[in-house]
Protein backbone atom coordinates (compact mmCIF):
# COMPACT_ATOMS: atom_id res chain seq x y z
CA UNK A 1 0.00 0.00 0.00
CA UNK A 2 1.34 3.54 -0.80
CA UNK A 3 1.63 6.17 1.98
CA UNK A 4 0.36 8.94 0.97
CA UNK A 5 2.87 12.10 2.54
CA UNK A 6 1.53 15.71 1.96
CA UNK A 7 4.10 18.37 1.04
CA UNK A 8 2.81 21.97 0.70
CA UNK A 9 0.32 23.88 -0.93
CA UNK A 10 -0.13 23.58 -4.32
CA UNK A 11 0.28 27.48 -5.20
CA UNK A 12 3.04 27.42 -3.26
CA UNK A 13 5.05 25.96 -6.30
CA UNK A 14 4.31 28.48 -8.99
CA UNK A 15 4.86 27.21 -13.20
CA UNK A 16 8.68 27.30 -13.62
CA UNK A 17 9.59 26.71 -9.64
CA UNK A 18 11.27 23.85 -8.40
CA UNK A 19 11.57 22.75 -4.64
CA UNK A 20 13.43 20.52 -2.60
CA UNK A 21 12.00 18.55 -0.22
CA UNK A 22 12.97 16.10 2.67
CA UNK A 23 10.09 13.88 2.82
CA UNK A 24 10.12 10.50 5.29
CA UNK A 25 13.79 10.72 4.98
CA UNK A 26 13.97 11.14 1.46
CA UNK A 27 15.29 13.88 -0.65
CA UNK A 28 12.93 14.58 -3.48
CA UNK A 29 13.00 18.02 -5.87
CA UNK A 30 9.27 18.96 -6.85
CA UNK A 31 8.92 20.34 -10.18
CA UNK A 32 6.05 22.60 -11.64
CA UNK A 33 5.89 22.35 -15.57
CA UNK A 34 3.24 24.46 -17.33
CA UNK A 35 1.08 23.52 -14.51
CA UNK A 36 1.88 20.50 -14.04
CA UNK A 37 4.17 18.80 -10.74
CA UNK A 38 6.87 15.94 -10.95
CA UNK A 39 8.41 14.91 -8.44
CA UNK A 40 12.12 12.88 -8.71
CA UNK A 41 14.39 11.57 -6.27
CA UNK A 42 17.00 14.19 -5.92
CA UNK A 43 19.90 11.55 -6.65
CA UNK A 44 21.20 10.93 -10.25
CA UNK A 45 21.20 7.60 -11.48
CA UNK A 46 24.51 7.54 -12.81
CA UNK A 47 26.50 8.74 -9.73
CA UNK A 48 23.68 9.80 -7.29
CA UNK A 49 24.74 13.51 -7.85
CA UNK A 50 22.09 16.08 -6.61
CA UNK A 51 19.71 16.81 -8.96
CA UNK A 52 18.07 19.81 -7.39
CA UNK A 53 20.55 22.51 -9.10
CA UNK A 54 20.17 20.82 -12.87
CA UNK A 55 19.40 22.70 -15.89
CA UNK A 56 15.85 23.09 -17.04
CA UNK A 57 15.04 22.99 -20.89
CA UNK A 58 11.48 22.11 -21.06
CA UNK A 59 10.33 19.20 -19.58
CA UNK A 60 14.40 17.72 -19.95
CA UNK A 61 16.46 18.11 -16.78
CA UNK A 62 20.25 18.15 -16.84
CA UNK A 63 22.25 16.79 -14.06
CA UNK A 64 25.13 18.79 -12.86
CA UNK A 65 27.45 16.53 -12.37
CA UNK A 66 27.98 14.93 -15.78
CA UNK A 67 25.31 16.07 -18.52
CA UNK A 68 22.85 13.34 -18.53
CA UNK A 69 19.69 14.49 -19.49
CA UNK A 70 16.49 13.04 -18.00
CA UNK A 71 12.85 13.54 -19.21
CA UNK A 72 10.55 14.65 -16.08
CA UNK A 73 7.45 13.36 -17.55
CA UNK A 74 8.88 9.63 -18.03
CA UNK A 75 11.75 10.01 -15.58
CA UNK A 76 13.71 8.02 -18.71
CA UNK A 77 16.69 9.72 -21.25
CA UNK A 78 15.56 11.00 -24.59
CA UNK A 79 15.90 8.24 -26.60
CA UNK A 80 16.33 3.96 -26.53
CA UNK A 81 17.68 2.18 -23.31
CA UNK A 82 19.35 4.27 -20.66
CA UNK A 83 19.22 4.98 -17.25
CA UNK A 84 16.00 6.27 -15.30
CA UNK A 85 15.54 8.52 -12.47
CA UNK A 86 13.27 7.13 -9.87
CA UNK A 87 9.66 9.23 -9.96
CA UNK A 88 6.95 9.32 -7.98
CA UNK A 89 3.14 9.93 -8.22
CA UNK A 90 2.01 13.55 -6.98
CA UNK A 91 -1.58 14.64 -6.84
CA UNK A 92 -3.36 17.73 -5.57
CA UNK A 93 -6.15 16.78 -2.47
CA UNK A 94 -8.16 19.66 -1.43
CA UNK A 95 -5.17 22.58 -2.80
CA UNK A 96 -2.33 20.28 -0.79
CA UNK A 97 0.05 18.44 -2.94
CA UNK A 98 0.54 14.67 -1.45
CA UNK A 99 3.40 12.51 -3.04
CA UNK A 100 2.79 9.03 -2.71
CA UNK A 101 6.53 7.21 -1.55
CA UNK A 102 5.79 3.64 -2.09
CA UNK A 103 4.85 3.47 -6.05
CA UNK A 104 7.36 4.75 -8.30
CA UNK A 105 5.33 6.03 -11.35
CA UNK A 106 4.76 7.17 -14.61
CA UNK A 107 3.61 10.37 -15.82
CA UNK A 108 -0.09 9.50 -16.04
CA UNK A 109 -0.09 9.77 -11.93
CA UNK A 110 1.65 13.43 -12.54
CA UNK A 111 -1.40 16.02 -11.45
CA UNK A 112 -1.97 19.50 -13.26
CA UNK A 113 -1.66 22.13 -9.76
CA UNK A 114 -4.45 23.11 -8.44
CA UNK A 115 -6.60 19.81 -9.53
CA UNK A 116 -6.57 16.74 -8.28
CA UNK A 117 -5.55 13.47 -10.38
CA UNK A 118 -7.63 11.00 -11.45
Amino acid sequence: MSRQIPVRMSGELAPGQRKLAFIDGRSIVLFNIDGTIYAIDNSCPHNGASLANGQLEGCVLRCPAHGLRFDLRTGCMPGAGGLALTTFPVQTIDGTLVVSLDEPGSSLSHAPAGSAAT
